[in-house]
């Protein structure tokens, strides 16, 4: 039997971490190494959103989405031509049924850029097939890590499962500091590094109840998570680890003093 693949949870950014040096940007183009060459990978990413279903992407050629605004012009013309593998795409969708998860097969979706941004940091040559996989914004964090859990599996056979991310994202905190000439709101890094702090302990003590039950113990939930899209991927990445996972966080730096770029990797 091969060895197992770890799961990823990744803090992905703005579509600027491809072209403006950082830490994160930095951490992310290692993971190639870190992980060697998967033979394709399964990822969930906060932009593709559907309510009600899981959606998987069987595109065997999937496109761009360029799902933001007001950045360089050169991003809007970066592409990222990993194909699709609608086998794999279908075999997804079967596991998840059979786990009670309503799920349907979306024939045509391109790569957001919680999908294709790290990815090209990742892995540049854009050669392993991709199936990407929704999330639920009206769902809770149980939901996505039973999405996980029952894609498991997978890491047996050389498929790396990735939720992308982010652990903090309260966007009006940063356009406020990018608008106040990007100095560091002390009150804010308080409350970022109390609730991180917070996933960081939980996952040391393998508290898994604790984990999914973030909204009602972590500390300056609203203040970091307005809305709860960009926390769903850690869960899937986190279940798809299996039970008795344990966590590392391995990569963890600050935009504005106060935007985190926790990554995580579960095994």
């Amino acid at each position: 039997m091969a060895e197992k693949l770890p799961t990823l949870f990744i803090s992905h950014g703005g579509p600027n971490i491809v072209t403006d040096p950082s830490e994160a940007r930095d951490y992310l183009k290692t993971l190639s190494q870190r992980l060697g060459k998967p033979k394709a990978i399964v990822i969930a990413s906060a932009h593709f959103e559907v309510d009600d279903v899981t959606a998987v992407v069987a595109d065997p050629e999937p496109g761009m989405i360029y799902d933001f605004g007001g950045f360089a012009q050169e991003l809007y013309q970066m592409i990222y031509p990993a194909p699709g593998e609608p086998e794999l795409a279908n075999r997804v969708a079967a596991m998840l049924a059979q786990a009670g998860i309503k799920t349907g097969i979306a024939a045509q979706r391109g790569y957001d850029h919680g999908t294709w941004t790290p990815l090209l940091l990742a892995y540049p040559d854009a050669d392993i097939p991709v199936v990407q996989v929704s999330i639920d914004p009206g769902r809770d964090a149980r939901h996505h890590y039973a999405l996980g859990k029952a894609l498991s599996p997978l890491r047996e056979e050389g498929v790396l499962l990735i939720g992308s991310g982010h652990i903090t994202h309260n966007l009006r905190a940063v356009f406020g500091a990018m608008r106040g000439g990007m100095a560091p709101d002390p009150a804010m890094t308080e409350k970022v590094e109390a609730f991180t702090g917070w996933f960081a302990e939980t996952f040391d003590k393998g508290d898994r109840e604790a984990i999914l039950d973030w909204r009602e113990r972590a500390p300056f939930v609203v203040e970091n998570h307005p809305s709860d899209e960009h926390l769903m991927p850690l869960f899937f990445a986190y279940g798809a680890a299996g039970e008795g996972a344990t966590a590392e966080r391995t990569h963890a730096s600050r935009q504005f003093g106060f935007f985190a770029f926790d990554s995580w990797m579960f095994r």
